[in-house]
């Protein structure tokens, strides 16, 4: 069994009507998804709003889900910054909480190159001797890619176990599992490409769609690595259309327009998000209609 499970779910932060976050719900959210599909929780990832969060918001949720799990589950901190300095402190109180990992994207914006890359990761390992760190390579949010040969460099440092892989690249996630030894683990970054990813030596995904089916993607992975391609591949084809819904616009807004069809009070997304256009909630309707999820 992998370090973090085999379903990682990226969990959205609810907002209550004034805005502010609403920690009870959290809490029902991540017990609901410890108990349909989801080995461990990343908290105040991309998913969860980061950006919009204050620090004092994420210090809170961390202690409130690691408590409403209570053991049954591994949940990661998402801690990562385009600030070292930044980004060192925060993982330092994660670590510091009893949390089981960190989840860290690489630094956004300033565009460091790859040496950059691997002495910002290098010097929050160091810090942080005891956490294990999951990187979080999302060039599409970031404006940078961690290269395969800077995550071999990264892979050699003790702490240093897994990496969430959302280059969109399957050349690139088989090049990083060629240089990389084989307790090092990539987990996909992608829903869509899960399937694909576990067949070039993937070991699991931190996923958006498991809020909403992580039962069924647990089968899809359990199925393949019992040897059972076709029928994973036909759980695959059938979420590859909310795999794609979810991602009509920028997460998390359809995911929260989901959650919230189905009864969930997660409130809207914070500005700059805006709420969910019309016709993206009306073909996430329908999606969620065909799968039985409303």
């Amino acid at each position: 069994m992998t370090r973090f499970g085999r379903i990682v779910t990226a969990m959205v932060t609810p907002f209550n009507a004034t805005g502010d976050v609403d920690y009870d719900v959290a809490a029902k959210l991540a017990n609901h998804l410890v108990n349909h599909g989801s080995d461990g929780l990343v908290i105040c990832g991309t998913t969860g709003e980061s950006p919009t969060l204050t620090w004092d918001e994420e210090y809170q949720l961390f202690q409130v889900i690691k408590q409403a799990v209570s053991g049954r589950a591994k949940v990661l901190a998402g801690t990562g910054s385009n600030s070292t300095h930044e980004a060192i402190e925060a993982t330092r109180k994660a670590a510091a909480l009893g949390l089981d990992g960190a989840l860290l994207v690489v630094p956004y914006y300033n565009k460091p190159p790859q040496e950059g890359l691997y002495q910002h990761f290098k010097a929050i390992a160091a810090a942080v001797p005891d956490l294990p760190i999951m990187l979080y390579n999302v060039p599409g949010r970031t404006g940078q890619n961690l290269q395969p040969e800077t995550v071999a460099r990264l892979a050699n440092l003790q702490n240093v176990v897994a990496v969430k892989e959302a280059s969109g690249s399957l050349d690139q996630a088989s090049q990083i599992r060629r240089l990389t030894p084989s307790t090092f683990e990539i987990y996909c970054g992608d829903d869509s490409l899960t399937l694909p990813m576990l067949a070039v030596g993937g070991s699991g995904v931190v996923s958006v769609a498991s809020h909403l089916v992580g039962d069924l993607m647990q089968q899809m992975v359990k199925h393949f690595f019992e040897g059972r391609p076709q029928e994973a591949t036909s759980i695959h084809i059938q979420l590859m259309p909310l795999f794609k819904a979810l991602f009509a616009t920028a997460n998390p807004i359809p995911l929260k327009a989901a959650l919230r069809l189905q009864g969930w009070a997660v409130g809207s997304t914070r500005l700059p998000l805006p709420d969910v256009p019309a016709d993206v909630e009306h073909d996430l309707k329908q999606v969620l209609t065909d799968l039985s999820l409303l």
